[in-house]
């Protein structure tokens, strides 16, 4: 990755955004979701930019760009027509670490804004690392349509009963079965609604539920000629679910990036057309983890006889027509 995507704490920025015009106010209203700490450099200030000076009680510098007032300033932007001056903010940024922007020239940015889809709390940032925006504009259009208004309530209440849950439920794998399918279902469904007791009352009540231990299982995806955008959805839903993947040289390691972030990965050094480990799969599975094996191509399963006399449930897949 050229850009490596990060998130701020909007109570950590003290921002500054260098110019007064219709940019700057863009600029301006974007940094307001985050943080009211905003210093205004600019000699004149559109309408738009006063109001949102006033408005939000920014600092104002009344005057054009000078140097030496970057202190304690943690990310500027320059947002003026003068090319010279944009560029000396950017050069006193630099050696200061400040996280410097100058608005469409990003040989001067040492960050980039990213398109953004706001579900409060939960935001989706998009980039094409600068290299097509009207790709990501489509995109946004497409994620903007399939993602309800309310998605941001589901992420609330998450967080509200993320606690209880932890405590009621053991097993990581376990949880994340309990809220996928709370959240798919008619709890999330109602809190979409906006029906917010109910859904509590539901939720309460589905935790007095007994809940199983952890069961482990071993999944076994034969990747065929490993093109990632022929995982079937079956496929996909198994890597999300992972808590433990094996792999060796001959599986595509771009179907990698499809597996859960914290699950363990374990390459191995023999191909699986020679051998296939087992023993460490079936250790980790009678532990409660959901373990996937990629193998690359379509081959015949060697049999096992601890795998098949241990009682762990194992299943085979083959995604990639």
């Amino acid at each position: 990755m050229r850009y490596f995507p990060i998130f701020l704490d909007g109570s950590k920025i003290n921002a500054m955004v260098v110019g007064g015009g219709d940019v700057a106010a863009r600029k301006i209203e974007l940094l307001l979701k985050t943080t009211t700490n905003i210093t205004v450099m600019a000699a004149s200030v559109t309408e738009g930019v006063a109001r949102l000076i006033n408005d939000n009680s920014l600092t104002w510098l009344p005057h054009n760009y000078k140097a030496g007032l970057l202190i304690n300033i943690t990310l500027v932007i320059a947002a003026t027509d003068d090319t010279e001056v944009n560029e000396q903010v950017y050069h006193e940024a630099l050696p200061l670490n400040i996280l410097a922007n100058v608005v469409d020239q990003p040989a001067l940015c040492t960050y980039i804004t990213p398109a953004i889809i706001d579900r409060e709390p939960m935001i989706i940032a998009l980039s094409s690392s600068g290299s097509a925006p009207i790709l990501i504009r489509m995109l946004r259009e497409q994620i903007e349509k399939t993602l309800p208004q309310g998605y941001g309530r589901l992420a609330d209440f998450s967080l509200k009963f993320r606690e209880h849950v932890k405590a009621r439920i053991k097993g990581i794998r376990n949880r994340r079965t309990f809220w996928e399918t709370t959240l798919r279902g008619s709890i999330g469904q109602a809190l979409l609604d906006g029906n917010q007791q109910a859904a509590e009352q539901q939720l309460i009540v589905s935790l007095k539920e007994e809940i199983a231990p952890p069961k482990g299982a071993i999944i076994f995806i034969q990747t065929l000629d490993g093109n990632p955008d022929n995982l079937t959805l079956k496929a996909h839903r198994a890597l999300q679910f992972a808590d433990a993947v094996f792999y060796d040289k001959s599986v595509n390691i771009e179907l990698i990036e499809y597996v859960r972030r914290d699950a363990e990965k374990y390459p191995q050094s023999i191909s699986s057309t020679i051998i296939l480990n087992y023993q460490h799969a079936l250790e980790l599975a009678q532990q409660g983890q959901q373990v996937i094996y990629l193998l690359a191509g379509n081959e015949n399963l060697p049999s096992n006889l601890a795998l098949a006399t241990s009682g762990i449930t194992t299943q085979t897949i083959t995604s990639g027509y």
